[in-house]
């Protein structure tokens, strides 16, 4: 459904800028190719607005202030990697890595993408190859209905366990983000009893485990959900035994763009690692954050592994 819709959106805003194109061809040559840069000029208008609302918000905020360098590296790396994600991936591409189901060798976890807010599986795109390589089982959903509660999303999680463990005799890695952390916690919370045994660990990449600035514009049902400390945010985490947060690692940025304050990323007790100067989507995309989380599957729960101290990102490599 997703897909259908962002291939209606990308298809109809090529279709106006060429005809703006078209009606300004033969007499203002500048206003003609103007309009072919519209659609970025606009997206990343929008993007600027959000980058300057999360600077604000996060003046309070006990997270490691963000520099103006920061900032604007940021804008542009998200400029770019959401209009690869949104423009291509997910409208067009979200099936071009298959789910694998089959391991390559005993003893592997398998590993459970789940996306984010009006996002699907096309996200993953560079995750999947990477697991495709290993030869580890990867599965990565699509969260339908795309404006329903995060509660709905509990099935389609439960399901993906079960096939998953069932393929690999061993309880799945989750990675996950923004709004799909939230589903994974929404799934455990639903799984009732020994929930925790059915899954290793859990990735979560910008999720608003709190609840995000944000969100306070938004009229569809998830979206009201992930409002910043909304009651159905306190009441998930209420409802969640003591020590839960230990299964968990969070990745969060000081430039996120959707999740702000930044600290609403992190979880008290739950491995908490900053990604400085990273955005929304690319955080999801970063390949620091995937190298580490990958490197973190492959010594620490693996099967057999000889436990080893996970990988972080420093703050001094990278993009600052």
């Amino acid at each position: 459904m997703l897909a259908r819709l962002l291939q209606l959106v990308v298809l109809g805003a090529l279709l106006a800028a060429a005809l703006w194109h078209g009606l300004f061809r033969g007499a203002v040559t500048w206003m003609a190719w103007a309009g072919l840069g519209l659609v970025p000029l606009v997206h990343g208008s929008i993007l600027a607005a959000e980058f300057l609302l999360a600077a604000f918000v996060n003046r309070g905020d006990p997270v490691p202030r963000a520099t103006f360098v920061q900032w604007v590296r940021a804008w542009r790396q998200e400029l770019f990697a959401s209009i690869k994600v949104f423009a291509w991936w997910q409208p067009f591409r979200s099936g071009a890595v298959p789910d694998r189901w089959v391991p390559s060798a005993p003893g592997q976890r398998g590993v459970i993408f789940i996306h984010g807010f009006v996002c699907n599986r096309g996200l993953w795109t560079p995750w999947l190859k990477a697991l495709q390589a290993e030869g580890r089982v990867g599965v990565a959903l699509n969260l339908e209905p795309v404006f329903g509660s995060i509660d709905d999303y509990v099935t389609q999680v439960d399901d993906a366990v079960t096939r998953v463990t069932a393929a690999t005799g061993l309880a799945p890695v989750l990675v996950c983000h923004s709004m799909g952390g939230l589903a994974a916690r929404a799934w455990l919370r639903a799984a009732g009893a020994g929930a925790d045994e059915r899954v290793r660990h859990i990735v979560t990449l910008g999720t608003p485990h709190h609840g995000t600035w944000l969100a306070r514009f938004s009229l569809v049902r998830n979206g009201r959900q992930m409002r910043h400390w909304s009651v159905w945010a306190r009441q998930l985490a209420a409802d969640e035994p003591p020590g839960r947060a230990a299964r968990f690692t969070c990745w969060y940025a000081n430039c996120d763009n959707i999740v702000f304050p930044a600290s609403t990323a992190t979880l008290a007790g739950a491995d908490n690692r900053l990604a400085p100067g990273r955005a929304h989507v690319d955080l999801a995309l970063d390949p620091l954050v995937m190298a580490a989380t990958l490197a973190q599957i492959r010594v620490l729960w693996d099967e057999g592994a000889t436990p080893a101290p996970a990988q972080s990102i420093d703050s001094q490599r990278g993009r600052p």
